[in-house]
């Protein structure tokens, strides 16, 4: 029997203005995926994403950066799910977390959007909160009412020094969860990332084209 594929939703802004934004971490990590992949994003009008697809260990899947701006992250998110026919539990969507310190990554099963808009709206679009998630810790250093501003704004120069390292390791905990699913990356990955640890996996993966 075919395996299932799976989709990888990095959650974001479109545009340069916000590019290297805090609230970006998640179009960041399909861009790494998709060179370590060899896979070439291109857009795809019938979903309003930026797609691409690959297979990691036998497993297929599809990752995709949604261009209706993060509050409206669920249309997306619904158009895929229907085309590809998938149970919510297949779907690994990538976020920033205002409640996760700097360089933290948690892989969850499920649960409330803990206030973050995007994440809500995929929840309201498909009709359950048991949907993966992989969050990246932004820390949330910002004065009652900066919120907006805060994940808007880019990092300094302390954290971009040790920006890589946490991309890579969200971009290696996502390649798990292709091919382990959730509770496999959840054993690996839902610890704090020692920044000297070298955690890529050498196994290339083969591209497919979109």
């Amino acid at each position: 029997m075919a395996q299932k594929q799976r989709l990888i939703l990095g959650l974001g802004n479109p545009g340069s203005t916000y590019e290297g934004t805090r609230h970006n971490v998640g179009f960041e990590v399909i861009d790494r995926i998709a060179e370590r992949c060899g896979i070439v994003l291109q857009p795809h009008s019938p979903t309003n994403s930026i797609t691409g697809r690959g297979r990691w260990r036998g497993y297929s899947f599809v990752m995709a950066k949604p261009l209706t701006w993060m509050n409206l992250s669920g249309q997306t998110a619904r158009s895929y799910q229907r085309r590809m026919r998938l149970d919510s539990r297949e779907i690994l969507v990538i976020l920033d977390d205002i409640h996760l310190p700097f360089g933290v990554v948690r892989m969850r099963k499920g649960g409330g959007s803990g206030g973050h808009n995007g994440m809500q709206n995929i929840i309201d679009a498909l009709g359950s909160d048991q949907i993966p998630r992989l969050r990246i810790g932004i820390s949330g250093d910002f004065e009652r009412g900066g919120q907006s501003d805060y994940v808007l704004s880019r990092f300094d120069d302390q954290e971009i020094a040790l920006l890589d390292q946490i991309l890579d390791h969200a971009r290696d905990a996502t390649l798990e969860f292709i091919n382990k699913g959730v509770e496999g990356a959840m054993n690996r990955f839902n610890r704090q990332l020692q920044l000297d640890e070298h955690l890529t996996d050498t196994v290339p993966c083969d591209a497919v084209e979109p």
